[in-house]
């Protein structure tokens, strides 16, 4: 217990190391009670007159922190009061706004900094999809600039790479309540750029270089859709600036964007070389598991009752990414709510009536044709060359990536999938799939033209 509570400690002197007073007078007082790791309980304890304030104002910090400590499971924190008098400074300080006001306030300054409101943490469904991003963004928010900076999260359409961004920045103010951050899309990056070039020519270089001043002092930067600077080089240059000024400083950067860093098009060299230079994750699609537990999050948000079978029964049929899944939710409790006649209840033959165009896009057989038109139309090669005996790389790649996503996407044999690809035999289909599977693995540009490959072709 005490181990791990230094441990906590450390980390908290750690996160307030320029305010050392709030560690004194908030932290230092606190003491561990009971410690179980197996069930992820920590209780803690503190002057009487201090609970009321620690638990309104740090106890989530604290508790953000021992998960970190924890190794990112989760962390359930109980604060209790000790008895016994305290000397007079050490009086809580009194917060005349009333609890309300204070959650307004600190709203409204998270919005005016471009943060979205319900994008936290708490309201993330994580999984094996993207366990790896959401460790790397607690990690970045709980001690930003000491690593993974910049943090590149990327992945298709609607799989939650804002959100995870977003959740960042709640998490980093949580921990740090004075710290100057912003969240901006990239497009918004390059209208605010736009505007200043064109004011100055009125105004003067003071607009330019406010603008500069803007992002070059700030804490932590979010800029959502990276790929949206392509060609744009005047805003390029400027994010290459701000970079340069916050990134050697451990001022924290986190990026989000549709493809791999080295996949950018038409960004200069010497911006995609600083962007990989820290870490890269991946957000996939997410798996059937997942996908029922965003659902069931989502009718909770909307307070609806969703029955287990009727998440299950979307889930399994709605695979492509977090907002249709989320879309299709809301039009399903629309028709309940709003059409005349429907039933009181969600049911699985509701949900046949309201969706049965999607379900009949998700229902559509993937045929190994599908799959080699895809590929082919993607590598830019004939369809003929996935029935050839052609073997340069620009040809036997593509065809053994499309032998795998055969294996993956439909319920062919190795057999079947080898007739398919003119006559190739089963052995020759094992050795594509096992070599595709081990070079995804390691390869993550190869990872990420994959992913895009299974959306082109389920859509």
């Amino acid at each position: 217990m005490n181990e791990f509570w230094a441990a906590c400690q450390a980390k908290l002197k750690e996160l307030v190391r320029s305010t050392p007073s709030i560690y004194q007078l908030w932290f230092g007082v606190l003491e561990p009670v009971s410690w179980d790791p197996a069930l992820g309980k920590l209780t803690l304890k503190a002057p009487a007159a201090k609970v009321p304030y620690i638990r309104a104002v740090y106890l989530e910090n604290i508790r953000t922190v021992a998960t970190f400590v924890n190794g990112g499971r989760s962390v359930t924190l109980t604060l209790i009061a000790a008895p016994g008098q305290e000397g007079e400074n050490e009086k809580p300080v009194v917060d005349h706004a009333a609890p309300g006001e204070r959650h307004a306030q600190e709203m409204a300054r998270r919005e005016d900094a471009g943060l979205i409101p319900r994008f936290t943490f708490e309201e993330y469904v994580s999984g094996s999809a993207n366990q790896l991003a959401v460790a790397a963004a607690q990690h970045v928010a709980a001690t930003p600039g000491s690593s993974y900076n910049p943090l590149y999260i990327y992945g298709g359409v609607g799989l939650g790479k804002t959100h995870l961004m977003h959740a960042v920045g709640h998490r980093y103010l949580d921990l740090h309540p004075n710290g100057r951050i912003r969240a901006v899309t990239a497009q918004n990056f390059i209208n605010e750029y736009t505007s200043a070039v064109r004011e100055s020519a009125s105004k003067g270089p003071s607009v330019l270089e406010a603008f500069d001043e803007r992002y070059r002092n700030l804490d932590l930067l979010l800029i959502d859709d990276v790929q949206s600077l392509s060609g744009a080089k005047g805003s390029q240059a400027q994010f290459f600036r701000a970079f340069e000024a916050l990134v050697p400083h451990n001022k924290q950067i986190v990026i989000t964007s549709d493809t791999y860093s080295k996949g950018l098009k038409d960004i200069e060299p010497r911006l995609v070389s600083r962007l990989s230079q820290g870490l890269s994750v991946a957000i996939e699609p997410p798996e059937y598991e997942m996908r029922v537990a965003i659902l069931q999050n989502k009718a909770k948000d909307i307070g609806i009752d969703l029955p287990d079978e009727v998440a299950s029964f979307i889930g399994k049929r709605i695979k492509s990414n977090v907002r249709e899944l989320e879309g299709a939710l809301q039009q399903v409790v629309a028709y309940q709510q709003f059409q005349a006649g429907a039933a009181r209840d969600i049911t699985i033959d509701l949900v046949k009536k309201v969706l049965r165009d999607q379900l009949m896009v998700a229902n559509t057989q993937i045929t190994i044709e599908n799959i080699q038109k895809v590929v082919a139309d993607y590598y830019k090669i004939k369809v003929a060359d996935m029935h050839s005996k052609k073997r340069p790389a620009s040809i036997a790649k593509p065809r053994q990536i499309a032998m795998y996503l055969v294996k993956q996407l439909t319920n062919h044999s190795l057999t079947e999938i080898g007739e398919g690809f003119g006559g190739r035999d089963h052995a020759t289909v094992l050795h594509a799939v096992r070599k595709i599977d081990k070079e995804r693995q390691a390869d993550a540009e190869l990872n990420h033209e994959i992913h895009v490959l299974e959306q082109m072709i389920r859509a």
